[in-house]
């Protein structure tokens, strides 16, 4: 019975065919310089600008914090800053929790003092 079926042989593979390299590493190229301007660039120059608005911190300065305090800034150390949030009360803070100076003026005028 063996002459009505007929026997199956498996297809030879093709060949793998391989790209040129230099088009994926044009694209692999391009992949980071997209990933840099979009990721790591403005990431850079926000904590830039950070460090210097940190740096820049004087006694006098009306500031929010990262959890959303504000304050007067009333001593400033190398690390640590002295924020008055009312009369007689004082916190210490990193310098880094500030997040934002705000215009002179702008807590009197939001009613806090």
């Amino acid at each position: 019975m063996s002459f009505l079926i007929s026997d199956a042989y498996a297809e030879a593979a093709p060949a793998a065919s391989q790209g040129d390299p230099l088009s994926s590493l044009i694209f692999f190229g391009g992949f980071i310089l997209i990933f840099y301007f979009i990721l790591i660039r403005p990431q850079q120059k926000r904590a830039k600008e950070h460090r210097n608005l940190v740096s820049a911190l004087a006694k006098g300065d009306e500031v929010v914090t990262n959890g959303g305090i504000l304050g007067k800034v009333t001593d400033v150390g190398d690390e640590y800053i002295s924020v008055e949030l009312a009369d007689n009360v004082t916190v210490r803070l990193q310098k880094q929790a500030v997040a934002t100076v705000l215009p002179k003026g702008s807590l009197k005028a939001a009613g806090e003092k």
